[in-house]
């Protein structure tokens, strides 16, 4: 049990953890029809194309429980993806009517429309991450280990800075955050999404 490389064999349960969060860190299982679309926004383009930064958390049997995430350099990640990550998302989930599932249609938008972060934020906070894990290993540290893994090997990769995004009423998280010297900004594209950034 504890912290080790995220696998590609563990792509569903990371998925799966994702979704088990994603309710402002809440289970999000009963609002999307979908149960896959959270995991490949948020999970899937890190396993494939940032794999040097992705961390799991695993039970005694070896099962994926927590993730932490994380990219170098933002741009060239948002590059990437825009070439071969989302155009193969877009094929697989069309734009759906206005009657769908909201949440599932809100996530079907962004793949469609993308968030890239802007060049002010980047230039003093170039890496980005996300942490998520299950209720049943929270506590006992093991998330700031888990944070602070991740923190050091962007430091080490000579990093200056890193940011992340998180909802307003996600308290829990944001305490989180602060706790690891992580500092709060309003987001220059989402009045639903503060930034918060830490110097490396």
């Amino acid at each position: 049990m504890g912290i080790r490389r995220a696998r590609k064999a563990d792509t569903d349960d990371l998925y799966a953890v994702c979704l088990g969060t994603g309710a402002d860190g809440t289970d999000a299982s009963d609002l999307y029809d979908d149960p896959r679309l959270l995991g490949e926004v948020f999970v899937g383009p890190y396993l494939r194309h940032s794999p040097d930064f992705a961390w799991a958390y695993a039970d005694a049997d070896d099962r994926a429980r927590g993730y932490v995430l994380g990219v170098l350099d933002t741009t060239s990640f948002e590059n990437v993806l825009a070439t071969a990550w989302w155009p193969v998302l877009r094929a697989r989930h069309p734009l759906v009517p206005e009657t769908a599932n909201p949440h599932d249609r809100e996530i079907v938008e962004y793949l469609h429309h993308p968030q890239r972060r802007p060049a002010s934020l980047l230039e003093a906070y170039p890496s980005h991450l996300h942490i998520d894990m299950l209720p049943d290993v929270q506590g006992g540290g093991r998330g700031g280990r888990m944070l602070g893994t991740l923190l050091d090997a962007l430091a080490d990769a000579g990093s200056p800075g890193v940011h992340l995004g998180v909802s307003p009423a996600n308290l829990r998280a944001i305490g989180f955050y602060e706790h690891f010297r992580f500092e709060a900004e309003p987001s220059a594209s989402s009045a639903d999404e503060l930034i918060m950034i830490r110097a490396l």
